[in-house]
């Protein structure tokens, strides 16, 4: 790890050998200024409780549902999650650590154990009725070990279970919640392409058609000409920029959809703020960059859905888009979201989840985005 470090992160680890004062806490260490004192200590804190938290088997426990309007209906209540548990793990290694090495070590690869055990002959990674997006999940977290780690025993498992991903993609060139499903949406899509560009990046069979097919889905959800009208209690909007939920109705989008849009379009391999589809044409995804700075006080800030799951998944997508992206637009979001998460973490290191699977997920996914600027997770990389 240490060949790949990064000037910033270099700045990091000097800081780090110093105790900060409670004066300078909120203090720019790294050469960015993304990382802050008070960043890091969060990061440490919240994987200090996922630590005390995993289970036995290795799993991190959950409420496995679906969303149901604004909410999240349960089907089934405080089991072993499949994607939480790869969030987990994933917020692990965002932060540096490795299986097998560490303080952590263990704590990941009992976290990896317990993944590969769910894997089925199929190549389906599920537990308790998780579902497509929780198989995505597991198998990015286990692309991102195979990657960072001499784990070669992962190769076929991944292999599988990313064969699986490929033969699940429906004639839209898209993916739904349940395998082989005829429907097809921007939530799951999202998931399924972050798994993908990460076994790819490590050497995994990927089919190109599979990556060309989703991205053209993609495109097909943006909303070159939008309106202002809000179409559910000021949430849902299909403004000009955003990405639909689903590209073949005239359906809602949001800010989460819209940040899984551009998160989405980067790892099928769009780079800037164009993109020329087959299907489209020219789409510009400045437009999409100001749909979100115009919506981010509806999921922050006093927000109602600031720590629902909204919130969460939103704020994953966006961070790793907007990063990406760089410029102003990583410059107006970024500082914002991180020293909101970082102020709204519970004594005991969690963060909260008002509405989703539980305190676990909305802990691992908060670690991720404060670790996102250290730069070692491949999947997060400019």
């Amino acid at each position: 790890m240490t060949a790949r470090l990064r000037p910033q992160l270099l700045l990091l680890a000097l800081a780090l050998l110093a105790a900060p004062t409670r004066a300078q806490s909120d203090a720019p260490i790294s050469a960015s200024g993304d990382i802050t004192h008070a960043s890091v200590e969060a990061v440490d804190r919240a994987l200090e409780w996922l630590a005390e938290h995993q289970n036995d088997d290795g799993s991190w426990t959950g409420d496995i549902g679906f969303k149901l309007n604004q909410d999240y209906e349960v089907s089934a209540n405080s089991v072993p999650h499949v994607g939480v548990t790869a969030l987990a793990g994933l917020a692990f290694l965002a932060a540096g650590h490795l299986p097998g090495r560490g303080r952590y070590g263990d704590t990941i690869g009992h976290a990896v154990d317990y993944i590969v055990s769910r894997i089925d002959e199929k190549g389906y990674i599920t537990a308790h009725g998780s579902r497509m997006y929780s198989h995505a999940f597991a198998t990015l977290f286990l692309a991102e070990v195979y990657g960072m780690t001499d784990r070669y025993d992962l190769r076929d498992k991944l292999q599988r279970t990313i064969d699986f991903i490929v033969d699940c993609q429906n004639e839209y060139g898209s993916w739904r919640y349940v395998p082989l499903a005829a429907e097809s949406d921007m939530s799951i899509t999202v998931c399924q392409l972050n798994a993908l560009r990460g076994a790819r990046n490590v050497g995994i069979r990927v089919p190109k058609s599979t990556i060309d097919r989703a991205k053209e889905y993609i495109a097909e959800s943006f909303v070159s000409n939008g309106n202002d009208r809000f179409l559910w209690e000021g949430y849902y909007q299909l403004g000009k920029g955003s990405f639909k939920y689903q590209a073949a109705r005239d359906t809602r989008s949001s800010f989460a959809l819209t940040a899984a849009g551009l998160a989405a379009l980067h790892n099928a391999g769009v780079n800037g703020t164009h993109y020329e589809s087959e299907t489209v044409g020219d789409i510009d995804l400045g437009e999409s960059i100001e749909f979100l700075r115009d919506h981010f006080s509806l999921v922050s800030g006093t927000s109602r859905y600031t720590f629902h799951y909204f919130y969460w998944y939103g704020h994953y997508y966006a961070t790793q888009a907007l990063y990406v992206i760089g410029g102003d637009a990583w410059a107006w979001y970024y500082p914002v979201i991180r020293d909101e998460i970082v102020g709204a973490q519970q004594p005991d290191g969690s963060f909260p989840c008002k509405v989703g699977p539980g305190a676990a997920f909305s802990t691992a996914v908060g670690a991720m985005i404060l670790s996102l600027p250290y730069g070692y997770l491949p999947i997060f990389q400019r």
